[in-house]
C-alpha cells in the first residue's frame, strides 16, 4: 500500500532527480508524453507545463496515489490510468509515444530489462525514453534494513520481499540494452547528499524517508503492531548510528542511475 502523504514528506528532494532526468530529453513539441509509474501527480503535471500542447498520460499501479494525482489535476490535464508496468500495452494509446519517462519506478518491476524492447518499439521517430532508478541498495539505509529483517522472527517472510524490491541493473547493462534497440543512449549516475530535517522536527528522518519507499514491503508484511514496533525500534537504533544528526541536519547519501535513449529513426 502506497501512502501519498508519507511519500510527499520529501517532495523537493525526490523531485530533483526527475528534473535532472528530463533536462537530458530534447523533445520540443511532442504530441504524446507518457509517465510510467507516475506516483502522486506533481511531477507528471510538470510535464504538462513543459509541453503544453502534448497529450499527457500518467500510469501507475496504485489506486491510492492515482486518487491523489487526480485531486491535484484540477484542470483534468492528464489521463490517469491504473495499470502495472509489466502489463501495460503501449498500443492501447493509439499513437506512437514521443516521450516515455519512468522515474523511480522500475526498481519495483523485477525483470524490467525484458520490457525495454516493448517500450522502445512504442517510440515515434525522434522519440525519447528516459528512466531513473535508485542505486542505493547497498547503502546503510537498505543494508541495515536487511540485517534487522534477518534477525526478526518473521525473517522468512521479510527477506524475500526485500530482495524483490532491489531489482535494478548496473548502468552498463541499461546502456547496452537500450543501445541494442537502436537508440542513441546517455547513461550516468549521480549521488545526492540530501540534508534532511534541518529543523530537528523528526525523530529519525531517514526512517521517515524509507517509510515512503523501501520500507513499504516490510510494513506490508508486519501487520501485527508488536511485530512492527519491534522491527522499527531495532531499525531506528541502527539508523541513528549510521546517520548521526549534525548541526545542519541528517545527511542521506543517495545514488541514482539515469538512462536516456533517443530514437533518431526507425531501423
Amino acid at each position: 500500500m502506497w501512502d501519498p502523504q508519507q511519500y510527499a514528506l520529501f517532495a523537493s528532494h525526490r523531485g530533483r532527480p526527475f528534473a535532472d532526468l528530463l533536462a537530458r530529453v530534447g523533445a520540443e513539441q511532442p504530441r504524446l508524453v507518457v509517465d510510467l509509474g507516475c506516483g502522486d501527480g506533481p511531477l507528471t503535471l510538470s510535464l504538462t507545463r513543459r509541453w503544453p500542447g502534448a497529450r499527457v498520460v500518467g500510469l501507475d499501479s496504485s489506486p491510492q496515489v492515482l486518487d491523489a494525482a487526480r485531486a491535484l489535476d484540477t484542470d483534468d490535464r492528464v489521463e490517469w490510468v491504473q495499470v502495472r508496468a509489466e502489463e501495460w500495452d503501449p498500443t492501447t494509446l493509439g499513437a506512437p509515444v514521443d516521450v516515455l519517462v519512468t522515474n523511480a519506478a522500475l526498481q519495483w518491476v523485477p525483470g524490467h530489462l525484458d520490457l525495454l524492447p516493448r517500450w522502445a518499439d512504442a517510440l515515434a521517430d525522434d522519440g525519447w525514453f528516459a528512466m531513473q532508478v535508485p542505486s542505493n541498495f547497498d547503502a546503510p539505509s537498505h543494508a541495515l534494513m536487511r540485517q534487522v529483517a534477518a534477525r526478526h522472527p518473521r525473517a522468512d517472510h521479510l527477506l524475500p520481499v526485500l530482495h524483490r524490491a532491489a531489482a535494478v541493473a548496473a548502468p552498463a547493462e541499461y546502456l547496452g540494452a537500450l543501445a541494442s534497440l537502436g537508440l542513441e543512449v546517455d547513461v550516468w549516475q549521480t549521488t545526492y547528499e540530501h540534508v534532511l530535517d534541518p529543523g530537528g522536527a523528526q525523530r529519525s528522518p531517514v526512517l521517515e524517508w524509507v517509510r515512503g519507499t523501501g520500507l513499504r514491503p516490510v510494513l506490508d508484511v508486519l501487520t501485527d503492531d508488536a511485530e512492527r514496533a519491534a522491527f522499527l525500534d531495532d531499525y531506528t537504533a541502527a539508523l541513528d548510528a549510521a546517520y548521526p544528526r549534525e548541526p545542519w541536519g541528517v545527511v542521506l547519501g543517495f545514488t541514482r542511475t539515469f538512462a536516456v535513449g533517443h530514437r533518431l529513426s526507425r531501423p
